[in-house]
């Protein structure tokens, strides 16, 4: 039996890494399954090339867990190792790459731990035991056993097996790794798509025998194989069917809703990558999706916080990204400036454009039935990736009151013809509540204005977006001005009152209104238009509803509102100057005030409930 110190100066090397580990401490499995695929793999190739003449065999990774003797197996019939092997690469080249990966980084945020490979198993296992025996016939087998600490013992085995068994003797303070249902667990979350098929335990399935009346359902014990080797995104596209996909989709997320349509990921040049992205039902909602991305490098599961691998927009689809190029075992710093990772963000930000460009193109009908939840996601896209915006100017939609649907060129061709607005920019009249707005889109409509619906969450900044980004357009909320207004016509209504009647209608109104920021003016406006009309003007709405929308204080822009008096409408140039009693013009000016504060949902609690009182008076 040989002794030896393991090649390092730092003593205390395993307290570092069970501590600098510990919030990671699960991945340990990931790390000792990964080898063991990588051990099977090889001795694959090496048959392959014809270097391995023996059988193959039964190559199943398996698990074995023994609750009472404390202990955790992880057993491969791979390539195997020598004694001298064992010497170089657990004793020297592992330890000292795990060491040197620790303090280059020990200060930093990691994503993954690949660098430290088997040396994870100290991070539970109080005592590790690797009992191997290599492919090659005539070399007996070698056994190494580590305490966790830099002594280790090396000795020859009686194992009879090729392959390598890795015995982890679980430390106290880690037992909840003896749990059937834990390890359960975290093989399915790290280890559900290995490429090699791997059995913990076994499990009861019902077989059914004999056939019509004869038949019976019998229970069995079969193997418990915890992962699919070949998944849907390490297949050719052209093999794959729609059920595949949707089947793949239900397997990564089970009862999930479906998805609308995928994208393929499947490139080899300038990188590596594969991968299946989905694009959900979003409904209007921005919010963090349970469902997400899982990064995986050669199948082997690293995380589902890719933010720094995908642009912040595309974290909002489902699926899979699987690239042996995007270095796993560095910082966050280090991945935000690394040139593959770039072009991977570059690569799938063009293969989402171009598949939305060719769904638009192939069936724009179909394209629009979508557009309730691809909107959010192509104007979220628009606003943070200015490839994709450029991109997206093809695709990206405006639908109109009427349900209608325009690109964005071909919406400003229309309203062209419709205005000839003084200040020369089209004005894009919208509303983002049909129902609150429902009277001034009817007025809008009655002066031959069209009327876009703006109503997802992230419509304010996308329309500054789109009027930083278009020269020569500006949106305007449909009750922000009256109608004749919010695009400025050559012609103008002229007023059926005199100047003396006007200001005596004025005063009036001003008697009764004096709420701060509030504006009281006079405009000749159709006689089918409402008596009172109030707008808010659009500047100071929308900086209050994006400071809202980002969770400030609103306070800096204060309600502000604007009373416009519709001198030629009849209850205002005949009802209201014909009453003699003054009294009964204010009760009828203030009425008509809270006409217009009910239509633009303003008027509430006790003054809602007078207003409704004094109605029912006016019709008795």
């Amino acid at each position: 039996m040989q002794k030896g110190q393991i090649s390092v100066q730092t003593e205390n090397i395993f307290p570092i890494i069970k501590q600098f580990l510990y919030s990671d401490q699960e991945i340990f499995l990931r790390e000792l399954v990964s080898n063991a695929v990588d051990a099977t793999t090889k001795l694959k190739a090496l048959a392959s090339k014809g270097i391995f003449k023996g059988e193959l065999g039964d190559m199943t990774i398996e698990i074995i867990l023994d609750s009472e003797n404390k202990t955790l197996t992880i057993r491969d019939k791979g390539i195997g190792m020598t004694s001298a092997e064992v010497e170089k690469y657990l004793n020297q080249v592992a330890f000292s790459s795990a060491q040197e990966f620790l303090e280059k980084y020990k200060n930093e945020a990691i994503i993954g731990h690949f660098g430290l490979g088997f040396y994870s198993a100290f991070m539970v296992a109080d005592k590790v035991e690797v009992v191997t025996k290599t492919y090659k016939k005539t070399v007996k087998a070698a056994k190494w056993t580590c305490n966790g600490d830099t002594e280790y013992t090396l000795e020859e085995s009686s194992k009879k097996e090729r392959g390598t068994d890795i015995i982890l003797h679980i430390s106290e303070d880690s037992k909840e790794y003896l749990e059937e249902g834990r390890i359960q667990t975290l093989l399915s979350k790290y280890c559900k798509f290995l490429p090699v098929e791997i059995k913990f335990g076994t499990k009861k399935e019902t077989i059914y025998e004999g056939e019509g009346d004869d038949k019976e359902a019998k229970e069995i014990e079969v193997d418990n194989i915890i992962n699919n080797p070949n998944p849907a995104w390490k297949k050719q596209p052209r093999s794959l069917k729609d059920e595949d996909y949707k089947q793949f989709y239900n397997e990564l997320y089970p009862y999930s809703t479906p998805p609308l349509f995928w994208i393929h990921l499947n490139i080899d040049f300038p990188f590596n990558l594969t991968g299946i992205l989905y694009f959900p039902k979003l409904n209007n909602n921005l919010e963090v999706q349970k469902n997400k991305i899982q990064l995986y490098s050669n199948q082997v599961y690293v995380t589902d916080d890719v933010k720094e691998i995908v642009p912040e927009f595309l974290t909002l689809l489902h699926g899979v990204i699987d690239s042996p190029d995007i270095p796993l075992n560095v910082s966050r710093s280090y991945l935000q400036s690394d040139q593959n990772v770039k072009k991977i963000t570059g690569y799938i930000t063009k293969k989402v454009a171009e598949k939305l460009a060719k769904l638009f193109k192939k069936d724009r009908e179909e394209f629009e039935s979508k557009w309730k939840d691809l909107g959010v996601f192509i104007k979220y896209g628009m606003l943070s990736e200015e490839k994709f915006h450029e991109k997206a100017l093809k695709f990206a939609l405006l639908k109109n009151t009427e349900g209608k649907f325009f690109t964005i060129d071909e919406y400003k061709e229309q309203i062209k013809a419709n205005q000839t607005d003084k200040h020369e920019k089209i004005i894009m009249i919208y509303s983002n509540n049909l129902a609150e707005h429902d009277s001034f889109i009817a007025s809008a409509k009655n002066y031959g204005y069209d009327v876009l619906e703006f109503d997802t969450v992230i419509d304010n900044h996308f329309m500054q977006h789109l009027e930083y980004k278009t020269e020569g357009i500006t949106f305007v909320r449909v009750d922000s001005d009256i109608v004749s207004n919010l695009v400025q016509k050559d012609e103008e209504q002229e007023s059926v009152l005199s100047e003396k009647e006007q200001e005596k209608i004025k005063a009036l109104f001003e008697s009764k209104i004096n709420q701060p920021g509030t504006s009281i003016s006079l405009k000749p406006l159709s006689p089918d238009d409402q008596p009172v009309v109030i707008t808010r003007p659009e500047f100071m709405r929308r900086m209050k509803e994006m400071q809202a929308l980002q969770g400030m204080q609103s306070d800096a822009f204060p309600d502000s509102y604007n009373v416009v008096i519709n001198t030629n409408h009849s209850l205002v140039a005949e009802k209201l100057l014909k009453m003699r009693s003054e009294e009964k013009k204010e009760e009828f000016v203030t009425h008509l005030y809270n006409l217009a504060l009910l239509n633009q949902g303003m008027l509430k609690g006790a003054e809602l409930t007078s207003f409704i009182n004094k109605s029912i008076e006016f019709l008795k």
